[in-house]
């Protein structure tokens, strides 16, 4: 495995690879769990060569939130990436990727970027769809996979291909679970064992509203009710959203009759963890 720190390293890596072949791209903040190695192994089934990126993007976090605490090790990402079978994995420090001065910045805007996350974090899609379209203009994939845990995200980022027309195949893999259910998250670390346990709520909840809809429950205030209700049983869990959008659009509901995103968010002290599920 190559490892490129500078965008000339990663530049000369990609020039020896040739334009013959096919890249699968698989972008993360780092701290990798097996969500991640997963979607490194289908990049790798899938394409010639396979590149990660590790890059902790510093415009997706707002003044107060995580950015100093969220957790790195890049020895250790680097073991498990070359080990998941990367070809070339680049890190580049924050200056790489946003030189002095920088002050450009590309926006996805409507719905999609104004619910869930949008709404709590107003400025996280900003960030997070500028530094994919750098790394996409860096690497020029023709592939690039991204995990179901981050929905909306993922909405995001298929509306920016397809609006600037980059000729980039989004793949999306799906939400990779703990055995007792929790969604793997590199944030998992942050919780203790008691909010750990409570945390178990998030995808209990959101398989009881699945259950309750494949009953024939089809309205969406009493689906959310029941999520609510249910993610209150636990003291340590404060709620940021919960919501059950169109699957596509991320447009309002009253009603399930096509595919629909139930989605949470919930804080465990200064943990906040998401988690969602499809109603089909």
């Amino acid at each position: 495995m190559k490892i490129a720190k500078t965008i000339t390293e990663l530049k000369t890596c990609l020039a020896e690879i040739g334009k013959d072949k096919t890249i699968g791209f698989v972008p993360t903040m780092g701290y990798l769990h097996d969500g991640h190695l997963s979607l490194i192994n289908e990049a790798r089934s899938q394409n010639d060569v396979t590149v990660v990126s590790i890059f902790v993007n510093p415009t997706q976090f707002a003044p107060g939130e995580d950015l100093d605490a969220y957790p790195r090790d890049f020895d250790r990402d680097s073991r498990l990436a070359e080990a998941a079978g990367t070809d070339l994995l680049f890190f580049p420090d924050p200056g790489e990727i946003y030189p002095a001065g920088a002050s450009t910045f590309v926006e996805v805007e409507g719905e999609v970027t104004r619910k869930l996350c949008g709404q709590s974090r107003p400025a996280h899609f900003k960030g997070v769809t500028t530094v994919v379209n750098i790394l996409f203009n860096l690497i020029q994939p023709t592939t690039a996979y991204f995990g179901q845990k981050d929905a909306q995200q993922v909405a995001v980022i298929k509306k920016l291909v397809r609006d600037l027309h980059l000729p980039i195949q989004i793949v999306v893999g799906p939400i990779i679970r703990e055995a007792d259910g929790l969604a793997l998250s590199s944030r998992n670390v942050f919780l203790s064992p008691e909010q750990r346990s409570q945390a178990l709520v998030l995808s209990q909840s959101l398989a009881a509203a699945k259950a309750l809809y494949q009953s024939g429950e089809g309205r969406v205030k009493t689906l959310k009710d029941q999520i609510v209700n249910h993610i209150n049983t636990m003291p340590l869990a404060v709620i940021d959203y919960v919501d059950i959008l169109d699957f596509e659009t991320l447009a309002n509901i009253e009603t399930i009759t096509s595919p629909a995103l139930a989605a949470v968010a919930v804080r465990f002290g200064n943990t906040r963890l998401i988690d969602n599920i499809i109603l089909d």
